[in-house]
């Protein structure tokens, strides 16, 4: 079953403006994902996809907005975040994705190393109008 057929429950929207902002969406993220039962691995690799994702938002899209959701869909339960920036968007997604890509002087693993964390990812972005980016993680009950 896809994210998208999973009923959802808003668990939190957080501003994502300073670097205060996403230490604080870590320890969410981190909080929410213990409640939903994820292993010490499931959680770690979820705060580091979710960190990254703040980061690109606040650096490159000028900052946005995060929503938190919980999921439920037969046995297993997910967490679903989706960022939302009205940057400059992304010219070529595709490109993005690849390791070793950068738009400034990182490593280049960002969005594709957050993809690879993650059960789902998916991007949109428009140039000059913005960029979202949804996560997403499971767990069977």
């Amino acid at each position: 079953m896809s994210d998208d057929a999973a009923p959802a429950r808003l668990l939190a929207q957080m501003s994502l403006r300073s670097d205060e902002e996403i230490v604080r969406l870590r320890q969410t993220v981190r909080d929410q994902a213990i409640a939903l039962g994820f292993s010490l691995i499931e959680q770690t690799k979820f705060v580091t996809a979710a960190s990254e994702i703040a980061r690109n938002t606040l650096q490159y899209g000028g900052g946005g907005e995060v929503r938190l959701e919980a999921l439920s869909s037969g046995v297993r339960v997910g967490l679903k975040l989706t960022f939302v920036d009205h940057g400059p968007g992304i010219a070529d997604v595709e490109r993005a994705l690849q390791d070793g890509f950068t738009s400034g002087n990182g490593l280049g693993l960002g969005l594709g190393g957050s993809r690879r964390l993650c059960d789902a990812f998916t991007i949109d972005s428009t140039p000059g109008m913005g960029t979202t980016v949804t996560i997403t993680k499971w767990k069977v009950r």
